[in-house]
């Protein structure tokens, strides 16, 4: 018997489902990025383009060209021409003050009065003295004469006339003695009446009407100080030392001093040469000492007051000036930033020849009459844009340049 054995039929694999999963999905990705790419691309296209930096606001100032006067700047002190402490030459009791405190005296005006009695009294004795061996020295020439004429005639030995000569000269020599002690007295009687030495200012009265005094005590009566002219006394560093030692020997320096305060302005009147520089450097400030003496006719100036001295010490001729301000210091040293004809900053090396904390004078790249930057540097970049208001006026250099120092 033929048995025929049939095959069951064989089922679709089981993955091909799960491959059309797939295949879907993998359109989908592809369709997302599609739509995300185009979106950023239209994204791209509608966006703006990307603005400049802007201009970084600046002011400026022009640089100018003109002769610079070098002056030195520093605070001096007015001393007393001459200061005299007026003390008693012979020992009293004040009867009276003839000045008022803090007067104006002129040399030979009566200060104190010392009682004169007992002087007086004393130069009477003395004068007393005096007639008195006067009337002696007279007797003994006197009899000088007769011994002598005696002696011609040999009545008389050599020792009478030895003996009369002797005595004339013995009462010659009292009355010079006594002629000495008359002028003693009269110059202490005179000493009773304390008269200024000097022209000056006096001070306080120290020792009032009524006190007794010693001769010649160490404690004054009353300080004069002669104010008219008057002393200024300032330092400079030694760095001008070249300078004042050129200075002097082409004609001196000359100091112009003011009140502190002043205007600025120089004061006539005020303007004197510098008559002494010290013969050495302070060790502990590094300066050195000059004087210049004034005429103080109007008085203003008196001792110990603080003043402003400039003394000029050398010229610039034709050099740029600008504002201290517009100078920088860098890692390769000082610049300054120039703003060029399409408002750019450009930096350009600069050297300060001299400051006065306010202007410089400089040399370097910068030219007069370009602008400089004086304010607003830490926003500029070289080479960027720059912005400034056309409307308002640049600042400009000031006429003069001057270093300051500040110290006696």
């Amino acid at each position: 018997m033929d048995n025929e054995t049939s095959i069951p039929s064989v089922a679709a694999p089981a993955a091909r489902p799960h491959a059309a999963r797939w295949w879907l999905c993998g359109g989908a990705l592809a369709a997302v990025l599609t739509a995300f790419a185009y979106m950023s691309q239209e994204q791209g296209r509608q966006a703006p383009p990307a603005a400049s930096a802007a201009a970084a606001p600046v002011r400026v100032a022009t640089a100018a060209r003109r002769d610079v006067a070098v002056v030195e700047r520093t605070i001096g002190t007015a001393l007393a021409n001459i200061t005299v402490q007026v003390t008693a030459r012979v020992s009293g009791v004040i009867d009276s003050a003839g000045f008022r405190e803090g007067q104006l005296v002129k040399a030979g005006d009566l200060l104190f009065q010392i009682d004169p009695r007992p002087y007086q009294a004393s130069l009477a004795e003395a004068r007393a003295d005096l007639a008195k061996d006067q009337a002696q020295l007279d007797n003994a020439v006197n009899n000088e004469k007769r011994t002598r004429s005696v002696f011609d005639e040999k009545l008389t030995s050599a020792e009478q006339l030895d003996a009369a000569i002797a005595a004339t000269g013995s009462a010659k020599a009292a009355v010079q003695a006594d002629q000495a002690a008359v002028d003693i007295a009269a110059l202490n009687l005179d000493y009773t009446r304390i008269r200024s030495p000097i022209d000056g200012k006096t001070g306080a009265i120290l020792v009032p009407p009524g006190n007794l005094v010693g001769a010649n005590g160490t404690s004054p009566l009353v300080t004069i100080t002669q104010i008219e002219p008057i002393k200024v006394s300032f330092a400079l560093p030694q760095s001008d030392l070249p300078q004042i030692e050129t200075r002097a020997g082409v004609g001196g320096l000359v100091a112009t001093v003011e009140p502190r305060g002043a205007s600025g302005e120089d004061v006539d009147g005020n303007t004197a040469p510098v008559d002494f520089v010290s013969n050495r450097v302070d060790d502990a400030t590094g300066t050195i000492e000059l004087r210049a003496t004034l005429p103080n006719a109007d008085a203003a100036l008196v001792p110990g007051q603080l003043v402003d001295v400039q003394v000029r010490l050398d010229k610039l001729p034709l050099a740029t000036v600008v504002p201290r301000a517009a100078v920088n210091d860098g890692p390769d040293g000082q610049f300054a930033y120039v703003v060029t004809a399409d408002r750019r900053a450009e930096q350009r090396k600069v050297r300060v020849l001299f400051d006065d904390g306010a202007d410089v004078a400089i040399d370097g790249d910068v030219r007069p009459g370009e602008l400089v930057i004086v304010e607003g540097q830490l926003r500029v970049v070289p080479g960027a844009a720059v912005s400034f208001d056309d409307t308002q006026p640049t600042q400009s250099a000031a006429q003069g340049v001057a270093r300051n120092h500040l110290g006696a």
